[in-house]
């Protein structure tokens, strides 16, 4: 199968979920022997271009960035590749089968709404979110939220096979119009070979397991994102100065870079917090694994998820998550209270230090059904097998 993947950003160029979501389908869908082009924006040197084995990489747009100085997304950026997706597939777009395109940033899922009649492809779209007109209003001012609302709306009822991520968005695409009924899958992105190790396969994932069920003795915290407004990463190091007033020894590391990189070091510094407190910006992937294995917990106070991969990343270790409740986060889906986590009622810095404290009483016990949640998710995510739904989706059934 011919089949055509959109999004503006590419892993590991820029890093999220969704991201990682995509590249990896790109890299299954090749593996298997279909014919696999991904259409992003520049995020490269000219001189050291993307290798994706099996899997052409064209950006259709320039490198620019993806948000401006405060915080939220640019306009001009989907813009302009929206215009490259449309210039793209009305040159090529009978050369695919399938298109399956991110929603967001909208723009370039319009433009393969538009050059569909042409290239005669069925339409695929991932909504990882679905926000409200009261989140858009807040989101970007009044006029213009409504104005992007309107073009969201317009997005889901164009004709297509949607997935989703959480029941919270797929009840909200229905609101919106959406033709069809929505497809949720429960696993957005997954990395095997690391998955395998969390699991009970062989002695190594087995060690692997029984240390995980061990509390650190030097309780940390991790908070791992994009430092954007919406992860909420200076409230992030409030909870933990406050908790650590309570837990012996507790400190916490702010991974992730972003926007808010300066008011996350500003925090710190007018918490004179720099014993308990550090932030190194995005480090490698082997060192962020080790520092979420060795954590009493990870703290995740978003406002706003699409899905929650975090979840299931820190559950593959053993390691409980805190939450903070709210209409737009989809993540809270993925904890039950006391089994894998909690979820505090609030994002105020108290109530987070409070749900963090409550993890470290419930000790090697919450670690230990938390290995155990994971373990019935992965077998949920087995029986429905995304790659397979999604191939279904691919060949219209």
């Amino acid at each position: 199968m011919r089949v055509c993947l959109i999004y503006d950003c590419l892993f590991p160029w820029t890093v999220g979920g969704a991201e990682r979501r995509m590249g990896h389908l790109a890299e299954r869908l090749a593996q298997q022997g279909h014919d696999v082009t991904y259409l992003t924006r520049c995020q490269w040197p000219p001189d050291e271009p993307p290798q994706l084995p099996g899997v052409r990489v064209i950006a259709v747009s320039r490198d620019e960035p993806l948000y401006g100085a405060d915080g939220n997304r640019t306009i001009g950026e989907p813009l302009r590749f929206g215009a490259g997706v449309l210039r793209h597939l009305l040159a090529h777009g009978r050369e695919y089968d399938v298109v399956h395109t991110a929603s967001f940033p909208y723009f370039s899922m319009l433009a393969a709404g538009a050059a569909r009649r042409r290239g005669g492809y069925r339409l695929i779209a991932d909504w990882h979110e679905v926000w409200s007109a009261s989140y858009w209003r807040r989101y970007v001012g009044g006029p213009q939220g409504r104005v992007a609302h309107a073009i969201q709306r317009t997005c889901a009822r164009l004709p297509h096979t949607a997935f989703t991520f959480s029941r919270l968005h797929a009840e909200r695409l229905t609101d919106e119009g959406l033709r069809s009924e929505p497809r949720i899958i429960w696993e957005e992105w997954a990395d095997d070979a690391r998955m395998a190790l969390a699991s009970a396969d062989g002695p190594r994932a087995a060690d692997t397991r029984v240390e995980a069920t061990t509390v650190p003795r030097s309780p940390s915290v991790v908070f791992a994102g994009r430092l954007i407004t919406e992860k909420q990463a200076p409230r992030a190091v409030e909870a933990i100065v406050l908790a650590a007033r309570q837990v012996s020894g507790l400190t916490g590391t702010i991974f992730g870079d972003g926007p808010e990189r300066a008011l996350v070091d500003a925090t710190i510094e007018r918490l004179d917090a720099r014993d308990v407190v550090v932030a190194p910006g995005f480090v490698e992937p082997e060192i962020l694994q080790a520092a979420m294995r060795d954590a009493l917990c990870l703290l995740a106070p978003s406002r706003r998820e699409g899905y929650g991969l975090v979840v299931i990343e820190a559950a593959a270790l053993g390691v409980p998550i805190v939450l903070a409740a709210g209409p737009d986060n989809a993540a809270t889906e993925l904890v039950d209270a006391g089994v894998n986590g909690v979820v505090s009622q609030s994002d105020d810095a108290r109530a987070l230090a409070d749900a963090i404290v409550e993890v470290h009483a419930r000790g090697a016990r919450l670690r230990a059904s938390t290995l155990a949640w994971h373990t019935a998710h992965l077998q949920r995510v087995a029986a429905q097998d995304p790659l397979r739904e999604i191939l279904a989706a691919y060949a219209g059934r």
